[in-house]
């Protein structure tokens, strides 16, 4: 099955020649260059970005490492995950590139739409302390929404359901619009039971604060799930990201204490909103998760709620 959906997949995405060498051109002047060139890197694949010279367009290029186990095979699953899905929130597919380098090594590589705001994990937890992103609550819960309502459709809607077993900030890549597209299905399953009970716990870490959190950071039996459990209902401000309240604390001083007052609450009812889904997306027992049509319906919920619409 799975040759016959890469088959497929070559069929759907045709490579012509020229867009082929360029391809190849492009990924050998990245993998030699000495200057850190990549947007990602995986434990079976280097992803950087290759200007088509044909026509100026920037593209993401995907290049399996085909010396790691199970590269191929990840490869393989990408193709056949993503040859019948359609959604505004998946990164789009250009075409799959399965061939001889001009090295003449094995050459395996998807080409992807680039995506310029790069990944959430760069903006949730920069690397380069000199270049500061930050996403407000609103662009944090509107990704949240995004990567729900895809999730819906890979798991409810598609003829083949499909897990994506790897979702995670780094999978998540934004557009110009912040518009967030969930990248990545090479660990992609196609499961016989009913996909709806694998939810993700994405939005649990929507709005917790300070460095990547771990399960690693906790002592005595207590991990992420538990530490953000404990905080509902009272102490959600205390676990949230500082930067979220940034529009209270930098108002006019002139700005009414009252008026203040009122955005702080609304602020911390929304936070404890999407952290009270989070929790119930990520218990231990995939059975017990809320059913990812539910968050997607309970995220829209919060979202009208704090707007007031």
């Amino acid at each position: 099955m799975d040759q016959i959906g890469f088959n497929k997949f070559a069929l759907k995405y045709p490579l012509l020649p020229s867009f082929l060498n360029e391809v190849h051109l492009g990924a050998n002047r990245m993998l030699n260059s000495d200057q850190e060139v990549s947007l990602r890197e995986t434990t079976n694949s280097l992803i950087f970005s290759v200007e088509m010279n044909s026509h100026g367009a920037i593209v993401a290029v995907k290049v399996f490492n085909l010396l790691q186990k199970g590269a191929s095979k990840s490869f393989v699953a990408e193709c056949v995950a993503l040859i019948n899905i359609r959604h505004r929130n998946l990164v789009k597919i250009l075409t799959a590139c399965c061939s001889i380098d001009i090295q003449g090594n094995d050459f395996k590589a998807l080409v992807y739409e680039f995506m310029i705001n790069g990944s959430l994990e760069e903006w949730l937890h920069p690397v380069h302390t000199y270049k500061p992103r930050n996403l407000n609550l609103m662009q944090r819960l509107n990704i949240a929404i995004d990567v729900a309502r895809v999730l819906d459709y890979l798991h409810n809607d598609c003829e083949m359901p499909i897990v994506h077993c790897d979702l995670k900030p780094s999978n998540v890549l934004l557009g110009g619009d912040m518009t967030a597209h969930v990248s990545d299905f090479g660990l992609a399953k196609f499961p016989s039971e009913d996909p709806r009970q694998l939810s993700s716990g994405l939005t649990s870490t929507v709005g917790i604060r300070g460095k990547r959190p771990t399960d690693d950071m906790f002592k005595d039996g207590l991990n992420l799930h538990s530490y953000v459990r404990m905080s509902l209902p009272d102490f959600v401000g205390e676990v949230a990201d500082r930067i979220l309240f940034r529009d209270v604390e930098e108002t006019d001083a002139d700005a009414s204490h009252k008026m203040s007052h009122i955005r702080d609450n609304k602020i911390l009812e929304c936070l404890t909103s999407i952290t009270t889904l989070g929790v119930a997306c990520s218990v231990d027992s995939p059975r017990e998760r809320m059913d990812i049509r539910n968050v997607a319906a309970e995220l829209l919920r919060i979202r009208s709620s704090f707007l007031g619409t």
